[in-house]
């Protein structure tokens, strides 16, 4: 699928269990079917990343592409929780928090998310009905 500036595109660690487990999640509840995926480990992710100017450092953060702005780590999160609409949009009431704080919790969970939710050793499968969802 080619990318555009109109949808929202989320990049994500594609061997990560929590990390899938979130992009299901987001799926399940993006009612506009408005975001497109793609796992960091693609050529897809490179390239966007590539256009943006973003140097990748790892697979660490989850990152949330909205028009000409990219966003990481808690900020990509509650970006996306704001557009997934109610009752998702509440969680954004914690935006307020400094950022080195939410950051600082975000790599907590980052630095230790394989360990209590897992990982696979290939990046998830899609379901033919989500296909075009997901950038290749």
């Amino acid at each position: 699928m080619q990318t555009n500036d109109q949808n929202p595109i989320i990049l994500f660690d594609g061997i990560c269990n929590l990390c899938n487990s979130s992009v299901q999640f987001i799926i399940k509840r993006d009612k506009k079917k408005q975001f497109l995926f793609a796992s960091l480990q693609s050529d897809a992710a490179e390239n966007i990343l590539l256009h943006h100017k973003y140097k990748k450092n790892g697979l660490n953060s989850i990152i949330f592409i909205h028009g000409d702005k990219l966003y990481e780590k808690s900020s990509a999160i509650f970006k996306i929780f704001s557009l997934l609409g109610m009752p998702w949009r509440l969680f954004t009431v914690f935006d307020f928090l400094p950022l080195s704080w939410r950051d600082s919790i975000y790599d907590f969970i980052a630095k230790n998310r394989y360990k209590w939710f897992g990982k696979k050793n290939t990046c998830m499968m899609m379901l033919p009905k989500h296909k075009n969802r997901f950038i290749q």
